[in-house]
């Protein structure tokens, strides 16, 4: 790229921490002579997100027994400066125990085959280890935790149990996962809805993931999440976004 490192990753840290890609446009402004378009910083923060994410989705995790799952709704607009806006929804699985998130995808609805994706990524980073997966009352769970985790004809029951928790009937709230959303919705209340491709938004949704278990400590377990699922995982520098590029690159 043109621009410094340390000014790209000073714009994804920027970006998932709060301010919005035209205010660091701002904020480059006052300390660099080349100052970059604001169009220029999301596509920094599309290119490095997926670049990471394809190093960190293939770290093997060790946590703990239980997953929850669940599912946010969002509005996308197709084009920019244009009417019509598509619902879509980013469903994500976080491990109660290192409070890592596991796996996520943002996605135009949240059909079995969108929940069986998500769930296939959790198995694929954590092999045997799950034994419990918690849910919302929504019906295509079922079936879409017996597609990826499996059935025993044997004792006639799923190979893991699925703990369905509907909120409706006043059957209480999955904490852990619900935490994370009010994280994520802090985040992403000032977007105003997504705009573009599915792909764009969740390129986005991907580096907040990777922000959320990689860069910024959890209140609850006073470290990152990466230090308790991925141990031997180390990052030194302050700057975790550029070590975690040059890792992905290597």
């Amino acid at each position: 790229m043109r621009n410094h490192p340390k000014k790209i990753t000073c714009a994804l840290d920027l970006f998932y921490r709060g301010v919005s890609t035209r205010k660091v446009q701002e904020h480059f402004k006052a300390f660099y002579p080349h100052n970059s378009d604001h169009t220029s910083v999301l596509k920094w923060i599309r290119k490095y997100s997926i670049m990471i994410s394809k190093f960190t989705d293939n770290l093997y995790l060790n946590i703990g027994q239980e997953i929850q799952i669940d599912e946010m709704e969002y509005h996308r607009r197709k084009f920019y400066n244009k009417k019509g806006v598509d619902k879509n929804w980013f469903i994500d699985s976080i491990d109660t125990k290192t409070r890592f998130m596991v796996s996520s995808g943002y996605v135009k609805t949240r059909k079995q085959k969108d929940l069986k994706f998500v769930l296939s990524k959790a198995k694929q980073k954590t092999g045997e280890q799950v034994k419990t997966v918690t849910s919302d009352g929504l019906l295509a769970y079922p079936n879409a935790i017996k597609k990826v985790y499996g059935f025993s004809n044997k004792t006639h029951k799923l190979n893991v149990i699925h703990n369905q928790v509907n909120a409706s009937k006043g059957e209480g709230f999955n904490i852990m996962i619900e935490r994370l959303h009010n994280s994520i919705r802090e985040r992403t209340k000032t977007f105003r809805g997504f705009h573009g491709s599915v792909e764009s938004a969740n390129a986005i949704m991907k580096g907040y993931e990777i922000f959320y278990n990689f860069i910024r400590k959890h209140q609850s377990i006073k470290r990152c999440p990466y230090e308790l699922a991925i141990s031997e995982l180390k990052l030194n520098s302050e700057n975790k976004w550029m070590e975690l590029i040059k890792m992905a690159n290597g």
